[in-house]
């Protein structure tokens, strides 16, 4: 075992704070991760404060968040194969999984029907604790270890592990592309990246948003058409305009009223996860055969596919940079979207 450094949150609703922990030593496809970067996340938020108990086995504190991690590797087992010394690597939501389930077996270990291992707030195959990317270093299957864009700064790059990811899989699987109407509901972390991804598959995106005030950056990130939802007009003119609806806010909004934007066989999926369960109008489906879908981060495989077509076209999030010590001020700002778009924490503040 080796001693770690980090910031936890001792228990629920807990400010963050100074921590110390011991991680395994690397066993022979281990790789070891110096990291550089971590983005925060709203789950982040979530799971700290213990906001989702009554949908987790087990709440697990202290607890160190953070799952978009990128950094440098610096050792690695005597039988790793994909990685050496000296690469950009990084490690998203989740850190192993049973590997023989379907599921797996088809590259989605994010649904893993037996254990998806979690970064952090979760229990490796040996029943210890893990702990994420508010440290300075991690250990992880080479396996479960993703390649980093080497022509991409890569403080811009952690948060592709989740944002990126979480908006890429579902515009793949829906098929986003030319002549396909994108909308995406929320311009944050997770919105800001499904309009640059969505405008370089080719769709033509549209941004639903509370207000006008993020118009011009709507714009700038890829948005041909910027609507506010606040105004009841969007709703009426708006009306079976899309193929296909992203919605990545947590807020408590109507989704009927969004599912009424779809054209027939529209689909609405929902990445953003709101605190409380939100009721659907049966009519806003079956009048023109809509679908409300979900969807959840994505598979090895599509992370790194997903990183290399970020790569390709040059795609990164939009951050503003934090030392650790202001990470709970962070917090506080995410609550209140008051970030552009997402906070990445320089890891080298640790030392």
């Amino acid at each position: 075992m080796s001693t770690c450094k980090g910031y936890a949150a001792a228990k629920s609703k807990a400010p963050l704070g100074p921590y110390r922990f011991e991680r395994r030593e690397p066993r022979e496809h281990d790789v070891v991760i110096d990291i550089k970067y971590c983005g925060i996340c709203h789950s982040d938020i979530h799971q700290a404060r213990n906001q989702w108990s009554e949908y987790q086995e087990e709440v697990i504190f202290p607890m160190v968040p953070g799952h978009e991690i990128a950094g440098i590797v610096t050792a690695v087992g005597s039988k790793v194969s994909k990685y050496k010394i000296g690469d950009k690597a990084g490690v998203g939501c989740y850190v192993d999984s049973c590997r023989t389930c379907p599921e797996c077996n088809a590259g989605m270990e994010q649904y893993c029907s037996v254990q998806t291992v979690w970064t952090y707030n979760g229990r490796d195959q040996q029943g210890a604790p893990t702990y994420g990317g508010y440290s300075d270093r991690i250990v992880a299957d080479e396996n479960y270890v993703l390649r980093m864009p080497s022509n991409l700064p890569l403080e811009q790059c952690a948060p592709l592990l989740c944002a990126g990811i979480t908006l890429y899989s579902p515009l793949r699987h829906w098929k986003a592309g030319p002549g396909k109407k994108v909308a995406i509901v929320g311009l944050g972390g997770l919105g800001h990246m499904g309009v640059k991804l969505a405008h370089a598959m080719g769709a033509e995106v549209t941004v639903l948003s509370q207000s006008l005030k993020k118009q011009a950056d709507g714009k700038r990130l890829g948005a041909d058409h910027f609507y506010a939802t606040s105004d009841p007009e969007t709703f009426t003119n708006l009306a079976g305009a899309f193929d296909l609806i992203l919605n990545t806010v947590s807020a408590q909004i109507d989704w009927s009223h969004y599912l009424d934007l779809l054209k027939l066989d529209g689909t609405m999926v929902v990445v953003g996860l709101p605190e409380k369960d939100i009721p659907v109008g049966a009519f806003s489906l079956t009048s023109r055969r809509r679908s409300i879908a979900g969807s959840q981060i994505g598979g090895i495989r599509e992370i790194q596919e997903m990183l290399d077509f970020c790569s390709q076209h040059r795609i990164a999030c939009d951050i503003e940079m934090i030392p650790i010590q202001k990470v709970n001020e962070a917090y506080e700002r995410v609550l209140k979207s008051d970030v552009r778009y997402r906070f990445v924490i320089d890891m080298s503040s640790l030392m």
